[in-house]
């Protein structure tokens, strides 16, 4: 899944793709790098960062779905909280809805989902973007986070949706400690017990320069580190801004692995 933030504020990409050409651009790059998927994302979900209105959002999104869609067969999904935005973006074209609250923002956003069939992308988070890494705190993350997953699929499913449409995020950054970060990815193994897939959004995230005091333009090596220790442990599906990086890592990794006496 290669990223697409189309706003001015996002932590590794932001203003780069806000005008339509830039875009359409770099998605049609992605997908020459081995893209599945192109996540278009028009709000920045960095922490701290503020909220913006359906109305702006659907106008940073909207004209690269639609561009998308005319130009390219790639699956396409929507990164947003708000079920209007979701609602608008399959109609435009899209055809997965990346939401990191969980369906606890919107009481909507499950029906979309279940009118609508799509996927979805349930993520966890602690609070929201603009606390969330206020000294976030848990009993037990991993079974913290997998209680939240019970919960919300239950929501999920009395709203209409089926199992079959939900993929899992363990929300690495969201809400977490770098402690936190590490303890889920070393155990995302734990998260498989739900059937459902695993995603992984780990690129280029601070925990990665908590550890080696690297910036944002230098954590490849790092996010790689985590999406093959996550393939490992059952992810199918990486978030990410260095496609082509991701997809040789993994493709070169699964060749070896097949090579196992």
């Amino acid at each position: 899944m290669g990223i697409l933030n189309v706003t001015p504020d996002s932590f590794s990409d932001g203003g780069k793709y806000r005008e339509l050409e830039s875009a359409l651009s770099q998605v049609h790059q992605m997908i020459q790098d081995g893209a599945d998927i192109i996540d278009v994302g028009g709000e920045s979900t960095r922490p701290g960062s503020p909220r913006v209105s359906p109305g702006e959002e659907l106008d940073r999104v909207l004209p690269v779905i639609e561009g998308i869609a005319a130009s390219s067969d790639v699956i396409v999904s929507i990164d947003t909280q708000k079920s209007e935005v979701a609602k608008a973006a399959i109609k435009a074209g899209a055809h997965i809805i990346n939401d990191i609250s969980a369906g606890r923002f919107d009481t909507a956003m499950f029906q979309v989902v279940s009118d609508d069939e799509t996927g979805y992308v349930m993520m966890h988070m602690l609070g929201d973007p603009q606390i969330m890494q206020n000294n976030p705190a848990y009993d037990d993350v991993i079974n913290d986070i997998n209680t939240f997953f019970d919960e919300q699929i239950g929501k999920a499913e009395a709203a209409g949706v089926q199992r079959a449409q939900i993929v899992l995020d363990p929300g690495i950054g969201f809400g977490k400690t770098l402690e936190d970060n590490l303890t889920i990815l070393a155990n995302m193994k734990e998260f498989c017990g739900h059937g459902l897939p695993l995603i992984l959004g780990a690129s280029r995230k601070s925990f990665i320069g908590m550890l080696d005091q690297s910036t944002v333009e230098d954590r490849l090596g790092g996010s790689l580190a985590a999406v093959v220790s996550s393939y490992l442990h059952g992810v199918q599906i990486f978030r990410v801004h260095d496609v082509k990086e991701t997809r040789q890592t993994l493709d070169i990794f699964t060749a070896i692995q097949k090579h196992l006496d």
